[in-house]
C-alpha cells in the first residue's frame, strides 16, 4: 500500500496536471487529493470514498485502478490478520493475569493465618519498650536537675551573645535579600522579549513568516470552528501530526526541542485558528479568501 500515493502522484505530474487541475476534472476536493498522494487514507470520509477516489484518480491520470484496489484490499487483509493475532495475545494475557491474582490471594490468606501471633508479639514488645522508656526518663530527670543550677548563669550569658549574633545575621540577610530581589527584577526585565510573527514572503497559497523574540518553536495549537478541517504539522520535512478535526475540537502539537522551523498545511483555513508558542497567530489577514494554504514559520533571535 506504500506505493499507491507515489505512483498516482508521478502519473499526475507526467500528465502535466496540477492538484487544482485534478480537482476540477474529478470534482474531488484538493485536500483529499493531497491525502491520497501522502497516503493519509484516514483523512478521507470512509472506506467507500477511499476506493472510489483512488479509482477515479487512477482513471484520470491513465492508470489501471484495479492494481491499486487489489493492493488496498491486500493491506486490509493483513490488518485483519494482525487484529486476530492481537486478540489471541490479549486472551493469553487475561489468563496469566487471573493466575497471578489467585497467587496473590493465596499469599494474603497465609498472612492472615499468622496475623494473631504477630499481634501478640507486637504487644509484648510495646509493653517492654514502655517499661524501659519510663525507667530511662526518670534517670535522666534526676541528672538534669543537678545540672540546671550550674548551667543557669552560663545560659544567660550565652543567650545575650546569641541574640546579638541573630540581630546581626538578620540585618545581613535582609540586605542580601533586597540585593538579590533587585538583581532578579533586573534580570527578569532583561529576559523578557516581545514575541512577534511577521510575514516574510508569499507565493500563491504559500506563506513564509518570521517569529522574533523566541529562538525555538515549542508548540502549535489548532482550534476548529464552523466545520471540520484537515491539517498537518511538519518540522524540517518530518511530519509530526496530521488529521481531521471536527467543529469545536482543539489539538496541541508539541514539537522537538531543536525545532526552529515548522510547516503547517491547512485544508480549511477559514475554519482554523492557530497559536504558536501560546501566541495567537492571525494568518487570515494575509489574503482571507484562501481555503487551502501552507504556512512556514521560522524562529529568529
Amino acid at each position: 500500500m506504500s506505493e499507491i500515493g507515489k505512483t498516482l502522484k508521478a502519473a499526475r505530474i507526467e500528465k502535466g496536471y496540477t492538484l487544482d487541475d485534478l480537482q476540477q476534472i474529478t470534482k474531488i476536493q484538493k485536500r483529499y487529493l493531497i491525502a491520497i498522494e501522502d497516503e493519509h487514507f484516514g483523512a478521507l470520509p470512509g472506506e467507500f470514498y477511499v476506493k472510489a477516489f483512488i479509482k477515479q484518480y487512477a482513471e484520470t491520470v491513465g492508470l489501471d485502478p484495479e492494481q491499486f484496489l487489489s493492493t488496498l484490499g491486500q493491506g486490509e487483509k493483513e490488518k485483519k490478520e494482525v487484529n486476530e493475532k492481537t486478540a489471541v495475545v490479549n486472551k493469553r494475557s487475561r489468563t496469566e493475569s487471573t493466575r497471578e491474582s489467585m497467587e496473590k490471594t493465596n499469599t494474603f490468606n497465609r498472612f492472615l493465618n499468622y496475623l494473631p501471633s504477630i499481634i501478640i508479639i507486637a504487644v509484648v514488645v510495646v509493653i517492654l519498650g514502655s517499661i524501659y522508656f519510663v525507667s530511662w526518663s526518670n534517670h535522666r530527670k534526676t541528672a538534669q536537675t543537678q545540672q540546671i543550677e550550674k548551667s543557669s548563669a552560663k545560659v544567660a550569658v550565652s543567650s545575650q551573645k546569641t541574640s546579638s549574633k541573630k540581630e546581626s545575621a538578620k540585618s545581613n540577610s535582609e540586605s542580601k535579600s533586597k540585593t538579590d530581589s533587585s538583581a532578579k527584577k533586573s534580570s527578569t526585565k532583561k529576559k523578557k522579549k516581545s514575541v512577534k510573527i511577521q510575514l516574510a514572503s508569499n507565493s500563491g497559497s504559500s506563506f513564509t513568516y518570521n517569529l522574533t523574540g523566541a529562538d525555538k518553536i515549542k508548540t502549535v495549537v489548532l482550534n476548529i470552528s464552523g466545520s471540520s478541517a484537515w491539517s498537518a504539522v511538519s518540522v524540517d520535512g518530518s511530519q509530526q501530526w496530521q488529521g481531521t478535526l471536527s467543529d469545536g475540537q482543539q489539538h496541541e502539537v508539541s514539537l522537538p526541542d531543536t525545532a526552529t522551523s515548522v510547516t503547517i498545511n491547512l485544508g480549511n483555513s477559514n475554519a482554523t485558528s492557530l497559536k504558536i508558542n501560546g501566541k495567537t497567530f492571525n494568518f487570515k489577514k494575509d489574503n482571507d479568501s484562501l481555503t487551502v494554504r501552507t504556512l512556514t514559520i521560522n524562529a529568529k533571535q
